[in-house]
């Protein structure tokens, strides 16, 4: 690789910011065994530390972002680059734009949350915290590598702590749901790697600087074949049908602060790394296979909604319904426009939001009736009245009722795809109707969960049951107020990442349509 290629960035920071995001979780980490307790004498120091350095972190985040990025600027900002593995082109590389730095905050914000969600967790707990500190560290890397080796090490990384977090503290099942997650995920990480290694040889010289790699844009063949190659491995974490099915598993069996974490960022990995490789770094095989991209986010939309309804499980009724809403995220992405483009990171930032909270709110009753089938539990709503409101504000907000995040995500991609005009009005109305069928069974299976659980047949055993206590109704405020604010006013996420985004488009724009113009001629 030229070390003297210039770079592609700007930055006015000269403090590591991103750098100081990343480590310190990981440093944490490594100080947690030497803390205090065991099986026999818990200790709240494992819990009060990880909670502690996350909530440290977050602020950083804060105001490494308010301070140090400029919003307007869609070029990588607070860059940090250092020569790590020479031998092999390996960089310390990181920068953050519009399309990494929203979900950084995000997980930020949900992982620390998860913490705080984890306060009566006690079994390994120095081992538990561990390993969610090393996932804050991970999937921070993730969305902020510029270095392709460097992002696929991260990406192998929060592999693990899901996977150990899943198997030691998840449900009956949870050996089964765990070794699934990490058969799906790793056989489809030898996919990202054997593609991103061929465009990293692919040009005069060898490079895994992401920046350089996009100004290559291989078409043909090559770049269709990396192109599959990415999709389906980055499918399997957004996820994309047919490739979800380790989803409801994995939710079914780990733990509510664990599931927030998945559904509040893990899936967002796979909807970030979509917009950083297959569209910025391939963007004639994206023009190509656009439309199969918006055919496979309405199955997800229809699919996902479809299966709730068979699900008598309340995380795994959940869990489909978030393989139907990122469903529009792949639909935002296909539509090569830059409303839709905003749309599908709007979703993934509002969806982040909401199914943490959903899941939150899940674990909170769940460690009061200690049962999540949806048969065995009813009228809640007396007994658990907070609790109720946060859980049917959350199902609002999931089903997008105006004024709340998910409508300003759903329509704007709606608004996105009815605007673009290089597909045929037929292929447009077609999306349209069979995305809106989606929107439709949303609410039904969502109020229908509502209705059984907090207004069923009253359970006896459940008639004595605590509502939520003051950290809980933290917990939950904090992720709600976000949702309602970005539902009234849309602007407040929006202006942080549509620079980078109307760029992402412009780019496309730049590049031959002849191939789409081939497969969908214009009508």
């Amino acid at each position: 690789m030229d070390v003297n290629l210039p770079l592609i960035a700007t930055s006015d920071a000269t403090f590591p910011w991103l750098s100081l995001i990343i480590l310190l979780p990981a440093a944490a980490a490594l100080v947690m065994p030497l803390l205090p307790g065991d099986e026999s004498n818990p200790s709240p120091w494992p819990r009060n530390l990880a909670l502690g350095v996350l909530a440290v972190d977050f602020a950083l985040m804060l105001v490494a972002f308010s301070r140090h990025f400029n919003p307007q600027d869609p070029s990588l900002q607070l860059v940090e680059r250092l020569n790590w593995v020479p031998a092999i082109g390996l960089e310390w590389s990181v920068g953050a734009d519009g399309l990494s730095m929203p979900l950084v905050v995000l997980s930020g914000l949900v992982t620390m949350l998860s913490v705080a969600a984890s306060w009566k967790v006690e079994h390994k707990a120095k081992l538990y915290f561990g390993l969610l500190l090393v996932q804050a560290a991970a999937q921070a890397l993730v969305f902020l590598s510029q270095d392709f080796l460097l992002f696929f090490l991260a990406w192998e990384l929060e592999l693990v702590p899901v996977y150990l977090l899943i198997a030691v503290w998840g449900g009956q099942n949870r050996q089964y749901a765990a070794t699934k997650f990490i058969l799906y995920t790793a056989l489809a990480s030898l996919l990202i790697l054997i593609s991103g290694l061929a465009l990293a040889l692919s040009g005069d010289q060898f490079t895994l600087n992401l920046s350089e790699l996009a100004q290559r844009s291989p078409g043909g063949t090559f770049g269709l074949l990396c192109y599959l190659g990415f999709l389906v491995g980055f499918g399997v974490k957004l996820p994309m049908f047919p490739l979800h099915t380790w989803l409801p598993d994995a939710h079914g069996e780990a733990n509510a602060p664990v599931s927030m974490l998945l559904a509040g960022v893990l899936l967002k990995m796979g909807g970030y790394a979509l917009l950083r490789f297959n569209v910025q770094m391939l963007p004639d095989a994206h023009l190509v296979l656009a439309p199969a991209l918006i055919v496979l986010g309405i199955v997800n939309i229809i699919y996902g909604a479809l299966n709730a309804f068979a699900q008598d499980n309340v995380k795994r009724r959940i869990a489909c319904s978030s393989v139907s809403h990122m469903g529009f995220v792949l639909v935002g992405i296909g539509a090569i426009d830059a409303l839709s483009i905003s749309g599908a990171m709007l979703q993934m930032i509002s969806h982040g939001l909401i199914a943490a909270a959903m899941f939150f709110v899940t674990g909170s009753f769940y460690e009061r009736t200690k049962t999540l089938s949806i048969p065995n539990m009813g009228g809640l709503a007396k007994v658990l009245p907070i609790t109720f409101a946060f859980f049917l504000a959350s199902s609002l907000a999931s089903l997008a009722l105006p004024g709340m995040s998910g409508f300003i995500s759903e329509i704007t991609i709606f608004l996105g795809i009815t605007s673009q005009t290089t597909f045929t009005t037929g292929f447009r109305a077609i999306t349209i109707v069979a995305a809106a069928i989606g929107l439709v069974l949303t609410p039904i299976y969502l109020l229908s969960m509502c209705r059984r659980v907090f207004f069923g047949p009253r359970i006896p055993a459940l008639a004595f049951v605590g509502d939520m206590n003051p950290r809980e109704l933290l917990i939950g405020l904090t992720l709600l107020v976000p949702t309602l604010t970005i539902g009234i006013w849309p602007r407040v996420a929006m202006d942080v990442y549509e620079a980078s985004t109307d760029a992402l488009a412009s780019t496309l724009s730049t590049h031959s349509l002849i191939a789409l113009h081939n497969l969908l001629p214009l009508g």
